[in-house]
């Protein structure tokens, strides 16, 4: 086909372009209404912002409580068995004052923070082993199926013929209760790691015991805490449990010998005394320290809610 004979389709294509484009529309300049300041969204009430408050709600449990608790004893009407709010709160106020609760306090905490420790450097050794190689994944499995579902005041006895009447006997028992939650929880949290940290980790040349602190500890730190928690909270009443039998045979201890000894005297408000204390040490760490420690890692980095 010659040129002169393209020509004619050339001007009909280009033609039929120009029907289909959309037309140019004109611009144009929009006046505004002038502004007007829109109305501001009313607070919520007081009270609703109150119970917003999460310490609000928390002090509003404990103090029904409470009042059960008093109402309970009055109907009861015998200090033997069920001594009332007020006065278990006398008796503390009372074993504070003269030291004697503050000391027997010190003593468990001490005693505590070092199989607490212990359990915890352990349970990292045996899962950092675990994580490395496949004897240590059959070991970590082998031994927290024996000794996890083992309670630890039941080791007591054999902890008091192996260590004596002393705190070495304490702090095993709480090694045995903090070491294999503690490990299952933080191995459970290195297996749930995304494939993409282990392999740039791998890729940056880490291995071993980096590997584990640089991708694996920060990835897992909501499983490792969560641990954390637990560890603590076996550890703690397995302390106070072992302190208990410890006063039968033993002329010094902590807290739990401090109730042991009032049971024994028939001071049954000192006894509350000494539980309540057992609970609100265990409120202030869950909710002051393990809280702040959550809030400035796992929920500032937004691993969890």
């Amino acid at each position: 086909m010659s040129a002169s004979a393209t020509r004619p389709d050339l001007f009909t294509r280009n033609h039929v372009w120009r029907d289909l484009m959309p037309a140019v529309r004109p611009e144009y300049d929009r006046v505004l209404a002038p502004f007007v300041e829109a109305p501001v969204e009313r607070t919520l009430p007081l009270g609703a912002r109150l119970w917003q408050r999460d310490w609000l709600r928390k002090g509003l449990i404990i103090a029904t409580l409470a009042l059960v608790w008093e109402g309970l004893a009055r109907w009861q009407d015998n200090d033997l068995l069920l001594p009332g709010f007020l006065a278990t709160m006398s008796a503390l106020f009372d074993g504070l004052a003269n030291g004697e609760l503050i000391d027997r306090v010190r003593i468990s905490l001490t005693v505590l923070v070092q199989g607490y420790l212990a359990g915890i450097v352990l349970a990292f050794g045996l899962t950092t082993f675990a994580v490395s190689t496949q004897f240590g994944r059959d070991l970590l499995s082998t031994l927290t199926a024996m000794f996890n579902p083992l309670p630890a005041i039941a080791l007591l006895p054999l902890a008091l013929l192996w260590f004596g009447l002393g705190s070495g006997s304490l702090i095993f028992v709480m090694i045995h209760s903090v070491l294999w939650p503690m490990a299952l929880n933080t191995y459970a949290g290195f297996q749930g790691v995304p494939e993409t940290l282990r392999m740039a980790g791998r890729n940056y040349g880490l291995r071993g015991p980096s590997y584990v602190l640089q991708i694996l500890i920060p990835a897992a730190l909501p499983a490792i805490l969560s641990g954390l928690k637990i560890g603590w909270a076996f550890a703690w009443r397995t302390l106070i449990a072992a302190e208990l039998v410890f006063g039968a045979s033993s002329g010094r201890g902590g807290l739990g010998w401090y109730i042991f000894q009032n049971r024994n005297e028939l001071y049954t408000d000192r006894v509350f005394a000494g539980l309540v204390l057992v609970i609100v040490i265990g409120l202030v760490v869950e909710n002051l320290v393990f809280a702040a420690f959550e809030r400035i890692t796992v929920r500032r980095w937004g691993m969890a809610r």
